[in-house]
Order: C-alpha cells, then sequence, then structure tokens
C-alpha cells in the first residue's frame, strides 16, 4: 500500500511539488503540472501530455527536450479538469500549435476534447492524439476503443522528436497517429495497488495466479491463469502483440518492457532475457529498447510489454535524441530561452452582464445550490449505485463538484455576471472539484448551456430549450456516448427532446421542464435494463444488469430538482413567458 503521505486528498499535489523541486534544473512548476525549462525554438509545435497521478514517470516525467514540452496532471487515477488542461497548454504555446496527448480514457476525452476546444476559440490550434494501444482491451477492428497503456511512451517520443525536429503541426500529428495505430501493448499483474489512504487494494489477484490483459486502474483483464515460469510469462506477453504484425513489415520494433510498480527490474531483466530470444525467433529486431518503469500504477505487480512496429519514418525518431527526468537518449543542445517559474495565472475577470440577464443571474445560482443540496443528500446512495460495477466514487464526486458549483455561480452572479457566465463559471468549477469523468460531464454540459443562454438578454423558454441541446451536443460530442450506452445520455437525450417539445408547443418553462424531468426520471430508471458500453464498467457488464446508471440517476435528480424550484413565483422573477 502507499504508505508514504500526509492527508490522501493532498497526495498527488504534493507529489507534483516534490516532482518540481526535484528538478528544479529541468522544468518549471505550473499550478497544475510542469513546463520545460528550456523552451523550444519559437514556431515549435508544444507537445502537452497527461493524465491521473499514480503513473510516474507518466507523465510529469517525460517533460523535456525530444520529448514533451509540458505535463498536466490530475488527482491519483482521475484526469485533469478542463481548466488545467488549457492552462497547462497556454503556458507550453510557442506559437506552432499545440498537441495533447493522453491515454485513451473517458473522463481524460472529454477534459483534454474540452480544453482543446477552449484553446482553438482562443486562437490556438490544439489537437486531440489519444493513445489507445492496450490489445486487451478492444479488438483490432474497434482500435478506437482501446485503452491507453505503456504505449504512450513510443507515441509520445515519436510525437515529442517530430516537433523537436521542426516539423509543423499537420505533419507531426500525422506522425503520431500513424505511430499510435502501429503501437500494441498487453499486460499482465501479480498484485493488485492500492489507493493513497486506503486500508485495502483496488482490487486483488487470487494467491498464485496471475491476470492476463489487466488495466493499469484495476481494469478487468480477459482471464487468469495459474502463475508460470518467466519463460512462458514471456509468450504470454508477447503472442497477442504477434498477432498484429502488419502484413509484410521488416521485423524493426521499438520496444518497452515496462514495470506497473512493484515488479523489480531484476525481474524484468529475467522476462528480457526470455523476451529477445522469442523475438529473435519471431524474426523482429529490437531498436533502442527499454526496459524499466515508464508507465506504473502506484504500488501495483505486473509488468507490460509494448511494442512499436517501425518503418523508415518512424525508426529515426524513436532513437532521436531526449533529455527528459525519465527518459534520456543520446545528446540534444538546448534551442531556446529558460524559462522562469511563473505564478499561478489571475483568475480572469468576470464579465458583466446586461442588466436584464445580471437579473435572472442570482436565479440561476439559486438553482444550482439547491442542486448542490439535493446532491449532498444523494451522495451515499449515487456511490452504492456506482459501486456495482465502478469504484463508487461517483455520490463523493458529484457532490463535491455542486458544492463548487454553487460556491462559484454565487460569486460570480454578485459580482454581476450575466446567467450565461453563471452557469459557465459553476460548471468550469464543478469540474475542476469533481474530477473524473462525471465532473469533465458536467462541466461541458453547464458551460455548453451558459453560453447558448449568453449575458446579453433575458432568458425565455425557447433559449432555456436551445441551451439543453446546446449542452446534448457538446457532451455526445467530446465524450462520445450515445443512447443506448449507459451513461448520463441515456437521461438527457429524453429530457433534452420533451423539454424541446414542450416549448414549441407554447408551455411555460415551468411546466415544460417539470415534464421533461419525468421523461428524464423513466429513462434513468430505465437503464436497468442497459449494459454498458463505456467508460470503466464496460468490462463488468453481467454485473451492471438489473441496476441503473448512477450518471442517469444523478441528472435525473437535477433535473427534478430544477424543476421544482421553477414555481410560478421562480418562473415571474425569470420573466421568462413564452412570448
Amino acid at each position: 500500500m502507499t504508505k508514504v503521505l500526509d492527508r490522501p486528498e493532498d497526495f498527488a499535489r504534493t507529489a507534483l511539488a516534490g516532482f518540481c523541486a526535484a528538478h528544479a534544473d529541468r522544468v518549471v512548476p505550473l499550478p497544475h503540472g510542469a513546463l520545460r525549462a528550456q523552451a523550444g525554438a519559437a514556431g515549435k509545435v508544444a507537445l502537452v501530455v497527461g493524465g491521473g497521478s499514480g503513473h510516474y514517470p507518466a507523465f510529469l516525467g517525460y517533460v523535456g527536450a525530444g520529448l514533451a514540452d509540458a505535463a498536466v496532471a490530475g488527482d491519483v487515477f482521475a484526469s485533469p479538469s478542463t481548466s488545467a488542461v488549457a492552462g497547462v497548454a497556454r503556458a507550453a504555446d510557442q506559437g506552432g500549435g499545440v498537441i495533447l496527448g493522453f491515454g485513451n480514457y473517458a473522463g481524460d476525452v472529454l477534459n483534454f476534447g474540452a480544453a482543446a476546444e477552449r484553446l482553438r476559440a482562443e486562437g490556438i490550434d490544439a489537437r486531440i492524439l489519444a493513445v489507445t494501444d492496450d490489445v486487451a482491451s478492444a479488438p483490432q477492428g474497434d482500435a478506437s476503443r482501446r485503452r491507453g497503456v505503456a504505449g504512450d511512451l513510443l507515441v509520445f517520443k515519436i510525437a515529442g522528436a517530430a516537433a523537436e525536429a521542426g516539423m509543423d503541426l499537420d505533419a507531426v500529428m500525422a506522425l503520431a497517429e500513424r505511430a499510435n495505430r502501429r503501437a500494441v501493448s498487453f499486460g499482465l499483474a501479480f498484485d493488485g495497488c492500492t489507493l493513497p489512504g486506503q486500508d485495502a487494494p483496488l482490487f486483488t489477484v487470487p494467491e498464485g495466479q496471475v491476470a492476463l490483459g489487466l488495466g493499469i486502474h484495476g481494469e478487468p483483464g480477459i482471464r487468469s491463469e495459474a502463475l508460470a515460469p518467466a519463460a512462458d510469462l514471456a509468450r504470454m506477453l508477447l503472442e497477442p502483440l504477434l498477432a498484429e504484425r502488419p502484413e509484410g513489415h521488416d521485423g524493426r520494433v521499438a520496444v518497452v518492457l515496462n514495470g506497473l510498480g512493484r515488479t523489480k527490474y531484476e525481474e524484468l531483466f529475467v522476462l528480457w532475457h526470455h523476451l529477445s530470444g522469442l523475438m529473435q525467433d519471431a524474426g523482429l529486431t529490437p531498436v533502442g529498447p527499454e526496459v524499466g518503469e515508464f508507465v506504473t500504477s502506484l504500488d501495483m505487480a505486473g509488468c507490460s510489454l509494448s511494442i512499436l512496429w517501425l518503418d523508415d519514418q518512424l525508426a529515426p525518431l524513436w532513437t532521436a535524441p531526449a533529455d527528459a527526468p525519465a527518459f534520456r537518449r543520446g545528446q540534444i543542445a538546448a534551442t531556446g530561452p529558460r524559462r522562469e517559474a511563473r505564478a499561478a495565472r489571475a483568475e480572469a475577470a468576470i464579465p458583466q452582464g446586461a442588466p436584464e440577464s445580471r437579473a435572472q443571474a442570482g436565479c440561476v445560482a439559486g438553482l444550482v445550490a439547491r442542486i448542490a443540496a439535493a446532491m449532498a443528500e444523494a451522495e451515499a446512495e449515487l456511490g452504492r449505485i456506482d459501486a456495482v460495477a465502478g469504484d463508487g466514487d461517483h455520490g463523493q464526486g458529484m457532490a463535491r463538484g455542486s458544492a463548487a458549483a454553487a460556491r462559484a455561480a454565487q460569486k460570480a452572479a454578485a459580482a454581476g455576471a450575466g446567467a450565461g457566465t453563471v452557469l459557465a463559471r459553476a460548471g468550469d468549477a464543478w469540474a475542476d472539484r469533481a474530477g473524473g469523468t462525471s465532473g469533465a460531464i458536467w462541466g461541458v454540459l453547464l458551460r455548453g448551456w451558459g453560453q447558448t443562454l449568453g449575458d446579453a438578454a433575458a432568458i425565455d423558454a425557447q433559449t432555456a430549450a436551445r441551451g439543453a441541446e446546446a449542452a446534448l451536443d457538446a457532451v455526445t460530442r467530446l465524450g462520445g456516448a450515445l443512447p443506448g450506452d449507459k451513461t448520463l445520455v441515456d437521461a438527457l437525450v429524453p429530457f433534452v427532446q420533451a423539454l424541446a417539445a414542450e416549448v414549441a408547443s407554447g408551455a411555460r418553462l415551468d411546466k415544460a421542464w417539470t415534464r421533461a424531468a419525468a421523461e428524464a426520471e423513466r429513462a434513468a430508471q430505465g437503464t436497468a435494463s442497459l449494459v454498458p458500453r463505456l467508460g470503466r464498467a464496460r468490462p463488468l457488464a453481467e454485473r451492471s444488469m438489473g441496476h441503473p446508471d448512477a450518471g442517469a440517476i444523478s441528472l435525473a435528480i437535477c433535473a427534478r430538482v430544477a424543476g421544482e424550484a421553477m414555481s410560478p413565483t421562480f418562473q415571474d422573477q425569470f420573466q421568462m413567458e413564452n412570448r
């Protein structure tokens, strides 16, 4: 278990501070990450990588010349927020555009995707690079659903070398995507990992067994087998990767044998002894192989093998020089000025809304406060539902996120913001505090809704309905969930559709909202008959049957509570009658 810590909730933040202090000659600390101290050339493409903490050397250890320009770190096993990603990317931008690299997990997809949209709106060309190398998590024909594991290093090294060579954004992205398509990984575990402050592991592996294909957050693997000699373990690691060898490939491969945290280097070298012979027998030629820890999972016992099928374009980029705290190769010359430590950027000034919008801002903040109270009351029950096929933290995240949203909404309203800004600020605060996938979803949802409401005019029923449609579009576009996937979307779609239909028929907003909330409640309960097709619950589909989705239930609660607040008196205050 993790034994060296102060308060568990401060573990990731304190580890980040310690990393930056230990490598003060190499990195500049940022509020949510670290920036390469020696800037690259002006106009260089910036590679920003990141994800949850608990995986060091991923991602902070990759910051340096020839690899990443910056890394952003979330809480332990939780995606960094949209605001955190965008803030680190702004600091890293050199004028050539930004690539946001991360492993393919739902929370990261949402937060990095939303951050890219914010950056593009600010004039920064931001691209998304979701690594999908874990062959155990989805079949070859469905590679876009694969998780990102230690192949992160392979793909990021290609992208970083291309950027360091001065290639433009389109060229760097093309090579990074090519590497991602040709990177494959397979892992096995002997024992689970324990989150800071917890006295029991996140998952366990039966004594005398080895779990094949287990994910780096404890996602279930494909099967368990009896613990075998090292030679057999080496075959277990390599054979699934050989099955995906490109037709006609010449055998050159970049190889990473990665320890997951508790498996010692000597054990990895024993495995490498057998792997090197097996690869030779298979006609493979390892180029610049790496054996060590590169993407860990706290104190998990286990390892993974990653292969990148090289070609004439990728091989020189894999062997190109790099100088990062956890990855050094060759000699690389400094090309830019040294950056100095920078304070956290001051919060942007709150824009003033038009009088009619400001008059409604307090009411919007009041709605968010009511939702926060409801989420606090429902925290335990939502956690119980989520624990059926998840990690049980949904209730806690909803309670924390909504409370932060209520505070941010009240602050913005008191500062003279319009209703749209109040809702957008609430969404940002929700995402920052809640963390994880649900925090990202609610951040995107509220910000999208708020941007449609705007600050220039009073809200009417039609505008509210259009805001709901914009929120749904943002959630599905960035998160990728569809009706039937057993997510929040299964309750959000019928809510939005019902609200639009009721408003179009001439209903007042309070009545339209109440009817739409009832549709969301029915749909949320109906998710009990669905099986999850996205996220960490997907491999636990059988356990999920017969139980509703926690995200859909929490959305239905929020919709109901907001509708209950829209009494005729409240409605008159909003001035939202259909005209």
